[in-house]
């Protein structure tokens, strides 16, 4: 059995994390053993996870008398995180984090955990509502999948606890607050800006749009969330921007439409720094030139703001079905709080 870490507590067991000087964190494998094997994973935590995962599956099972929160959380990881869009796998293993920090210190046997124990957890994480009712969500999947894999047959402790109540983002970027941003970005930001913005699509679907994605005089977007399919028409000022993006030339070849300088696709930790960088520049330019106001509403803005922006503005040039379409929602009702939400509905005076 492998010796429990000292340090990094929250990770799997047998995945070992080492933080250079430099700073950066480099994971790997404990196979155990005498002298000690370690296999490396790399740096980035969710693909060292996920090869951590499919060693874990290769690996002989081994007996546990008590199913433990941690042995329970561990096998979902394995199994049912992989299943996931890369951005919520990334999210589950954030939330995870916080979960083990409680659920594991001392370990706690899936069978035991009670209603109070999680009330006491949301209590607990009262300072970050927002992320406490995720990781509860995400403690009630794992929990019934523990029920569905024989672990336990007790009702779901998450049942019957409130979770704290949420106000959904109410942010309008304005034209004058997203120029202040895109003339501050280098250029694989502003691609990336007006991509999201002209298509309506989430982060993770602009990052995912390739040269071979465009047919017939169509962008064709399959959303990572949803599954929704769109086909959206070449033209106007996307038009432009697929000039503009395919004009260029690089040292390395990419299929990417978002690309980095030296042509290589930019992720979404790189689209991040870069936004946020651009910000900053922004907010200064404008705090510098007494326009403090306009300095605020730059420093509220959020990339992912501009999926509501190009729904509402595509509501006011046309009409909620058609920003309804764009945006890839269900039903119209979701366009309307949405967009709502984000500018006000439009009414007219009494007289």
């Amino acid at each position: 059995m492998g010796r429990r870490p000292t340090k990094h507590f929250n990770l799997p067991s047998r995945l070992r994390a080492r933080t250079l000087a430099s700073g950066r964190t480099y994971y790997y494998y404990d196979k155990g053993g005498t002298p000690r094997h370690e296999i490396p994973l790399g740096s980035d935590y969710a693909l060292a996870v996920k090869k951590w995962a499919e060693i874990e599956i290769d690996a002989r099972p081994r007996h546990v008398e008590i199913a433990t929160f941690r042995y329970v959380a561990e096998r979902y990881q394995r199994e049912v995180l992989p299943t996931k869009a890369p951005r919520t796998q990334r999210d589950n293993l954030k939330e995870l984090s916080n979960l083990l920090v409680f659920f594991d210190n001392p370990p706690a046997p899936i069978e035991q955990i009670a209603p109070q124990h999680i009330a006491e957890y949301m209590k607990w994480r009262k300072d970050a509502p927002v992320r406490a009712n995720r990781e509860k969500a995400l403690f009630s999947h794992i929990f019934n999948k523990a029920r569905e894999w024989g672990y336990t047959s007790a009702a779901n402790p998450c049942a019957g606890i409130k979770g704290y109540t949420e106000h959904g983002r109410d942010v309008y970027v304005e034209d004058e607050t997203y120029k202040a941003v895109w003339d501050a970005a280098d250029w694989p930001t502003r691609d990336a800006m007006d991509l999201a913005y002209l298509t309506g699509q989430r982060p993770s679907d602009v990052l995912k749009m390739r040269l071979k994605d465009i047919r017939d005089g169509f962008l064709w977007l399959t959303q990572g969330k949803t599954n929704a399919k769109l086909r959206m028409a070449i033209e106007g000022e996307l038009a432009a921007l697929v000039e503009r993006i395919q004009g260029r030339t690089y040292k390395v070849t990419s299929l990417a439409l978002i690309r980095n300088e030296e042509g290589q696709p930019l992720s979404a930790s790189a689209l991040d720094n870069r936004f946020e960088d651009a910000r900053k520049r922004a907010a200064k330019i404008l705090e510098d030139a007494d326009r403090e106001e306009e300095a605020a509403a730059v420093r509220q803005f959020q990339f992912r703001d501009l999926r509501a922006k190009a729904g509402t503005d595509k509501s006011d040039a046309t009409d909620m079905r058609q920003a309804q379409q764009q945006l890839g929602h269900k039903n119209l009702k979701m366009t309307e709080v949405y967009v709502r939400k984000r500018a006000g509905a439009k009414v007219t005076p009494t007289k």
